[in-house]
């Protein structure tokens, strides 16, 4: 299932929530940070925590919330993050601004390039290789006020659900065989276009709505209490009006999770049950549009999922600017927010040398994700101490220079 939000902006000076002087906070967030490692450890959890099967209690909260949830909090922490590229409060214009959509472009296509690579041994689970499509979509928005962006957010939630139900019902498997035979892509890494677009795990058709969400949030000033309230309010209407209406239209089961069956929804092996690229699901009904599981992709999910997102980041953005003593405790968990496609990216190699499993329905201990979390925290931690940025976003960073010659 899951991935994040990994890619994210140039990290700016890290501030507290509150706002500066004479005006509203415009840089980075901290709490932004804490959301962004929390979709970390999300991730962390449906890739190499215990099947949802096996858990109980809390841990079955704690299972069921990171599936689907996490990677959809990443995706809309991705939307935030190229606005802190482009221009938060206001969008940068002239030489600055096509400067800005040339580092955002360039980071498309490292992101690409890099998910392809990581999916030839990964497979579909891989979200980078998506980023990089959903950054290259998002260029002609990043000039549009946040009324603008969460009025496409909105529409795009109800009409994309529908189009790629029609549309995959459309695809035969000759069609579908005839495409990813031209396909570059498909032919690398098994993650073709069609995948990218409409058939893989993370189909920009439908997931570009967290994406235009995420970049309406950041337009908004997150450190004014009003602003928040009014946020906080939307996220659980959001959230209790998509899951209360799904459960009322579709039943007892419309929110059951894709890790329900006895296998998580990452299973990142090639020989999963989603087989690379694409999520190889049988023929859908009608009737599952009405259902808001994680991954379903339906308008329930989305504004349900959307909701959650919302909460988490309203959530720790009130933490760390109401408690101003928890920034310093937090640190730790903060500096993994601040460097998340390497804790993304981090994840997957030390499991492969590690040889830690992932996805399999005999995975029934918490030992082994915890172990990662804290891991992650530690490097993190020690890492930030020497270095401004993460290895990974320092190379992207280092990528993306040359926007500088545009004129």
């Amino acid at each position: 299932m899951t991935q994040m939000q990994p890619p994210q902006a140039t990290p700016a000076p890290r501030e507290s929530a509150g706002k500066a002087a004479g005006g509203p906070s415009m840089g980075r967030l901290v709490g932004v940070d804490l959301a962004r490692a929390l979709a970390v450890f999300g991730m962390y959890i449906v890739h190499i925590g215990p099947v949802l099967s096996s858990t109980h209690g809390v841990g079955t909260w704690v299972r069921y919330l990171a599936d689907g949830h996490s990677s959809v909090l990443f995706a809309t922490l991705a939307g935030f993050s190229l606005m802190l590229i482009a221009g938060r409060r206001q969008p940068k214009t002239g030489l600055a601004g096509r400067q800005e959509k040339v580092r955002i472009a360039i980071r498309a296509v490292v992101l690409l390039a890099l998910g392809s690579v990581l999916a030839m041994e990964y497979g579909g689970v891989i979200i980078l290789g998506f980023y990089g499509v959903y950054f290259l979509l998002a260029l002609p928005l990043l000039r549009l006020s946040a009324r603008a962006l969460a009025i496409t957010a909105a529409g795009l939630a109800l009409v994309t659900p529908q189009l790629a139900f029609f549309l995959n019902s459309r695809l035969s498997e000759s069609v579908q065989q005839t495409i990813d035979a031209y396909d570059p892509l498909k032919k690398i890494s098994e993650v073709g276009v069609l995948d990218l677009l409409l058939t893989g795990f993370y189909p920009t058709i439908t997931w570009m709505s967290f994406v235009v969400a995420g970049m309406a949030l950041a337009r908004l000033d997150l450190s004014a209490v009003p602003v928040q309230r009014r946020l906080a309010a939307l996220g659980a209407a959001l959230t209790a009006g998509a899951y209360g209406l799904s459960l009322l239209l579709a039943g007892k089961d419309a929110l059951r999770s894709t890790a329900e069956g006895g296998k998580s929804s990452a299973g990142f092996e090639k020989a999963s049950s989603f087989d690379g690229g694409s999520f190889e699901a049988p023929q859908r009904a009608a009737s599952e549009l009405l259902s808001a599981g994680p991954h379903s992709g339906t308008t329930f999910d989305i504004i349900g999922s959307l909701g959650v997102a919302i909460l988490v980041i309203v959530g720790a953005t009130v933490l760390m600017d109401r408690l101003p003593r928890l920034d310093s405790l937090a640190k730790p968990v903060i500096a993994v927010g601040t460097m998340s496609l390497t804790a993304y990216v981090g994840h997957f190699l030390a499991q492969s040398t590690l040889g830690v499993s992932a996805g399999e329905s005999t995975q029934t201990s918490w030992i082994p994700v915890l172990t990662f979390i804290l891991g992650a925290i530690v490097f993190a931690a020690l890492w930030s101490r020497f270095f401004r940025r993460g290895p990974l976003e320092a190379l992207l960073n280092a990528v993306t220079k040359p926007a500088k010659y545009v004129r």
